[in-house]
């Protein structure tokens, strides 16, 4: 019997448990990995509110450390998640209050800008311009993101990028389901009324066929036509 219960692997919240345990004991490889493994979605969510790459940074640290000085009170109410990412959240819009009262104080050495998130290039041998082109898609994308009002775009984000359901976004947020639904209706309308008016431009580029796409091409027929190299 115990060697078919060691045999049971353990269920998602139980290994959960017992990464917060080692962590809160402070085993390094414990802390990374939740660092890691939530990095992308806090980072994200801290972006969607603050709109720059170096202040989401900042905040995020912030976070983590606000997090990993109290994880010893995280008693599992809510996911290790759901906890992080309200934390995250709360820390994006303390620094959005600091960054209001130093430019009310005249402080501010002048809004952050909204910086692009770098597109990862999976292989160096990768098509160029298939590569240029997914660049210039997700530069729009998150332009016109960026471009929405706060409320919208957190919901946007959490629903869309992050792909959580309505009442994980809605706990989340701490909105009512219905207030999540309405919100990420008028983001999607925001959002393909101004890639309606920004994609022509892009479009213009859409489906390239050169660099070496093209010369691979040129050079297959010429051999078949017989002008070998």
């Amino acid at each position: 019997m115990r060697a078919l219960q060691n045999a049971i692997p353990h269920s998602p919240a139980a290994q959960e448990a017992g990464l917060i345990r080692r962590a809160v004991a402070g085993e390094v490889e414990a802390v990374r990995e939740i660092i890691k493994s939530h990095n992308q979605r806090l980072y994200r969510l801290v972006r969607a509110v603050v709109r720059s790459n170096a202040d989401a940074e900042d905040v995020l640290q912030d976070a983590y450390l606000r997090a990993f000085g109290s994880l010893d009170s995280f008693h599992g109410e809510a996911s290790l998640s759901t906890w992080l990412s309200r934390i995250a959240l709360n820390a994006a819009l303390m620094h959005l209050r600091a960054q209001k009262r130093r430019k009310r104080a005249g402080t501010a050495v002048g809004p952050a800008e909204a910086e692009v998130i770098p597109f990862p290039v999976a292989s160096s041998t990768a098509d160029p311009e298939r590569i240029m082109a997914q660049r210039q898609l997700l530069h729009l994308v998150e332009e016109v993101t960026d471009a929405l009002p706060g409320a919208f775009r957190l919901v946007f984000v959490a629903r869309v990028i992050e792909g959580l359901s309505v009442e994980e976004t809605a706990v989340l947020l701490d909105l009512p389901p219905a207030t999540v639904k309405t919100r990420l209706h008028r983001a999607r309308k925001l959002i393909r009324t101004r890639l309606e008016e920004q994609i022509g431009p892009v479009l213009v580029d859409a489906f390239p066929f050169a660099g070496t796409r093209c010369d691979r091409l040129t050079d297959a027929v010429l051999e078949k036509l017989g002008f070998h190299k």
